[in-house]
């Protein structure tokens, strides 16, 4: 999750909204399925060799583990919002726009918990090496980031909110 040393979880208030929602889902309908599946497989008798019973408490244990995961998760939240950090550095919620010194181009990130992180969507974890290596840095700077395929080196354009 997008922790930090003290357990805290630090989540844009929609994120804390759709977790809080899944959650819910989980506690109603995952678990009213779930219960719905044991009784079904029950009904096929013998459970020492019954494969749909052993499927479906399985799918029970994911299932509980998901909704503690998720109920751990919301007890550690602190909702952040963009308006309450400074633009004058990268900080969590910030986009940056970057240059890529090895063929010009420019990408635009912006930098989430490891919860929200989707890198689909351009969100980068603080918690990634990516991530790590761009917090704290200042426009103008040149940032050379370890990644798994090699070092990056990026100018830093750009930094909003």
């Amino acid at each position: 999750m997008g922790e930090t040393n003290n357990g805290t979880v630090y989540l844009t208030r929609e994120r804390f909204v759709e977790l809080e929602a899944e959650l819910r889902e989980l506690k109603i309908n995952g678990r009213k399925d779930v219960a719905q599946k044991i009784a079904e497989a029950r009904a096929y008798g013998d459970l020492s060799e019954n494969a749909e019973y052993d499927a479906a408490k399985e799918a029970q244990q994911h299932l509980e583990l998901r909704i503690a995961k998720l109920a751990e998760t919301l007890m550690h939240a602190r909702i952040i919002e963009s308006s309450q950090l400074p633009n004058d550095k990268i900080y969590i919620l910030s986009v940056v726009t970057l240059e890529d010194l090895k063929n010009g181009e420019t990408s635009e990130y912006r930098l989430v918990s490891q919860e929200e992180a989707d890198f689909d969507k351009n969100k980068i974890s603080v918690t990634s090496p990516f991530g790590k290596g761009l917090m704290g840095k200042v426009k103008g700077d040149v940032v050379s980031i370890r990644v798994p395929a090699g070092e990056l080196k990026y100018k830093i354009l750009e930094i909003s909110r």
